[in-house]
């Protein structure tokens, strides 16, 4: 694979695919007359700033201080960069509920109030005093809110006597209160007054605001603009909004984000009408671009052990009109792999697998999508050769924003090789899948829990074989600082197979450990029972799965991480994972696998880039010292 990089200098700053890493977002600004500045800050000593809290925020908010370091634009980008800044700060002392602080600039010692705008500063560079009188901390005295008679309680959003007066914290509260009257179904709630009064006498701020909160008013008719080659009463349809509900503005947020999940629109705007129908209903607006609806992609990898690979994908998004979609992926890997001894085992030719997956939105509800493919597949893990014939056809559904239900019906015919030969199965199966994800970002999650739960009842028809596979999975995220930059992570799985001894269940259906999404450091599948390493001669064994994973009925596995940050950007994540795998019904506990390591993360917009280094504590015989892994996205 070609990978091209250019050197940037002196920022150090490098490009892969057209992105630019650790670049300055200012380093190709030229700026004209270029002045240089110092800046000094000195905020007197007020009660409630013992700990130092206010002089960090005022430096927070100061332009001139955070950018010192780059030069303005002669005496007059000085001057209104001052200027400005002292807008900024009196803001920020508002902020700290010190109503009564006063800030002066000073350059060169000249009070900025009194300088022209053609003003000229002689010293380089030049000298800039901030001086900041806090004033008294405010707390709220008088709290008076009328809402035309719906009971609206400012306590339960902070506005409370002696409570915290900052002007942010009331704006929050005010804009709280206007929006849980909109959630109540009334969409022309106003703000009809507003008096705010600093009493200097009592250092407490009066807050008095009176909210027209307008009726509850239902939903009408869904009107659709933009729409070309989609059905637009399917457009209206697919937003779940009914005629006659109540307005709720989380009804227009979802209508929004169904439509873009159809992924045949570039842009789509939902929002209510201006004003009500003469039924008395609100009708709404959907705006919709559409996008291109065929697509391909190809792409390739290489590895000096796993050797050459290609793949490439075709597809198209709106096959009947209704966002149907069809996709058709191959590909091919394992060109001319070579096995490292005592590691990997020798492989017979390449892999390769191909899938059509067709899907249908809006099947059993807005909140539904059909899904049916056709896939053909040949792999060669450490464990096993297989090869595969598979229909599936099933839905998709989302209970909610964070719940959704799989269930999906599988036929498949396989022919696996193992250490006890070559044997063929033909199975059905019912693979239902419960999740719950209330994480906060799916590639990058600072926090939240995540949860999921699998069971797949099968049946072996040529071996008339029943068993049941159920997996259990949790992930927790925790943020310990405000910035996001030491996170805890952790993950637990826990699966069992129901019905059938190891031997009767075939080998790609069973639990294996280990690898990238398992336990890190260790070889793909490795971590397990083995089959013996020493074949007797005429057992009639397959020797070249001597010193192979046979995998097992039961498991249990995870990992803890600490994300650190060291920039805003770079992380550094030190993990340990463990895991086991048993051919009984229940793990061994006592015979875990331990993997500890570190990795990198670049944070980008479209996900972190990771790069983890693994080594297995309790390395078997086809593990290699260290394991090295990459991606896009954190590593669960």
């Amino acid at each position: 694979m070609a990978l091209a990089i250019s050197l940037a200098s002196p920022a150090g700053a490098f490009e892969i695919f057209g992105l630019k890493f650790f670049e300055s977002t200012d380093a190709d600004v030229e700026v004209i007359d270029p002045l240089n500045y110092t800046v000094t800050l000195t905020v007197e000593p007020a009660p409630g700033n013992e700990d130092g809290s206010l002089e960090d925020a005022l430096r927070t908010a100061s332009g001139l201080i955070g950018d010192e370091e780059k030069p303005v634009s002669g005496s007059l980008g000085l001057l209104s960069k001052a200027k400005t800044d002292r807008k900024r700060l009196v803001a920020a002392l508002f902020e700290q509920a010190r109503y009564d602080g006063l800030v002066d600039v000073f350059i060169e010692g000249r009070d900025i109030t009194t300088l022209q705008p053609d003003a000229t500063f002689s010293a380089r560079p030049v000298p800039v005093t901030i001086r900041v009188r806090p004033g008294p901390k405010y707390t709220l005295g008088r709290i008076a809110v009328s809402s035309g008679g719906i009971p609206v309680d400012p306590a339960e959003y902070g506005l409370e006597a002696g409570g915290d007066a900052g002007s942010a914290k009331v704006l929050e509260a005010e804009a709280k209160m206007f929006n849980a009257l909109r959630e109540d179904g009334r969409p022309f709630v106003a703000v009809t007054g507003r008096d705010i009064i600093a009493d200097a006498a009592t250092d407490r701020l009066e807050y008095q605001a009176a909210l027209d909160p307008g009726p509850r008013v239902p939903f009408g008719d869904v009107y659709v603009e933009g729409a070309k080659d989609v059905d637009p009463g399917f457009i209206a349809y697919m937003t779940g909004l009914k005629a006659g509900e109540v307005f709720s503005p989380q009804e227009l947020a979802d209508a929004r984000a169904r439509l873009l999940k159809l992924g045949v629109f570039s842009s789509v705007t939902v929002k209510e009408g201006k004003a009500q129908d003469p039924d008395g209903s609100l009708p709404v607006q959907v705006e919709v671009g559409e996008r291109k609806f065929g697509y391909y992609g190809v792409g390739a990898t290489y590895s000096n052990t796993e050797g050459a690979g290609a793949n490439g994908y075709v597809g198209y998004r709106n096959l009947f009109g209704r966002a149907e979609s069809l996709r058709f992926d191959a590909s091919v890997s394992r060109i001319g792999a070579t096995a490292v001894s005592g590691e990997a085992r020798e492989t017979d030719g390449f892999d390769y697998s191909s899938s059509l997956v067709f899907k249908k939105p809006g099947v059993l509800g807005p909140d539904s999508v059909y899904i049916g493919s056709l896939e053909i597949k040949k792999e060669q893990p450490l464990a096993y050769d297989r090869q595969s014939y598979a229909a599936t056809s099933g839905v998709e559904y989302e209970i909610d924003r964070q719940q959704t239900l799989n269930v999906t019906l599988r036929g498949e015919y396989e022919e696996i090789t193992d250490y006890l030969g070559t044997r063929d199965y033909f199975i059905a199966s019912l693979p239902i899948t419960y999740t719950y994800d209330g994480r906060n970002n799916e590639l990058n999650p600072t926090d939240g829990f995540y949860f999921q739960a699998l069971a797949e009842p099968s049946y072996g028809f040529n071996t008339s074989t029943p068993f049941v596979k159920t997996r259990l999975d949790g992930r927790a995220y925790l943020s310990l600082t405000e910035s996001d930059r030491l996170i805890l992570a952790g993950r637990l799985g826990y699966g069992t197979i129901f019905g059938a001894d190891v031997a009767d269940i075939p080998n790609d259906r069973r639990f294996f450990a280990g690898g990238g999404g398992s336990v890190r450091g260790y070889e793909f599948q490795s971590v397990g029972p083995y089959f013996p390493g020493n074949v007797p001669p005429g057992s009639g064994f397959n020797d070249r799965f001597t010193d192979t994973p046979t995998g097992g009925l039961s498991l249990f596995e995870g990992s803890v991480e600490a994300r650190i940050g060291i920039t805003e950007n770079i992380q550094v994540v030190p993990f340990l994972d463990f895991g086991t795998v048993s051919d009984e019904l229940v793990p061994d506990f006592s015979n875990f696998k331990l993997g500890a390591g570190v990795g990198a993360r670049y944070l980008t917009s479209f996900g972190p880039i990771r790069i983890d280094v693994g080594i297995p504590l309790d390395p078997g015989p086809r593990d290699a010292g260290y394991q090295i892994y990459a991606g896009i996205g954190q590593a669960f």
